[in-house]
């Protein structure tokens, strides 16, 4: 491992930019390109606003980004300690939300799984949920 860092806050929603700039503030390491930048941004977003808006429900609670650099390779960590989730592969399907009420779009998983290399899922109910995911960037 080159470099790593490891932050915590939070579940508030205004602290998902926070982790946003954070992460494309480490990313900057490796001078990506700006759509390289631009999806690394994109996917913790979306990791984090699930942990903010799913991992606790009503509750505060506390979220936690980890970022690791390993040659050209970006690995992201975000985990909560919130209640989990029941069924990961039905939630990492396109368009299910467990807020419908929210308006929310479902598509975050996707989005995740789009821009990113890999995304492994792990979740205990009542423990927690935590998202690696990595990219690796191109040669410039």
């Amino acid at each position: 491992m080159d470099n790593m860092m490891k932050l915590e806050f939070l579940n508030k929603s205004n602290n998902e930019r926070f982790a946003r700039t954070v992460a494309a503030a480490f990313a900057t390491i490796l001078d990506p390109t700006l759509e390289e930048l631009s999806e690394i941004k994109t996917a913790v977003s979306e990791a984090v606003t699930n942990a903010i808006i799913h991992g606790y429900e009503d509750s505060t609670g506390m979220v936690c980004l980890e970022g690791r650099i390993d040659g050209r390779t970006i690995e992201f960590i975000v985990s909560d300690r919130g209640k989990g989730i029941e069924d990961i592969t039905q939630a990492m399907q396109p368009l299910f939300t467990g807020k419908p009420e929210m308006e929310r779009s479902g598509m975050g998983f996707t989005i995740m799984e789009t821009f990113m290399d890999s995304i492994e899922v792990e979740s205990v109910l009542g423990g927690g949920t935590t998202v690696k995911m990595s990219k690796t960037l191109k040669d410039r």
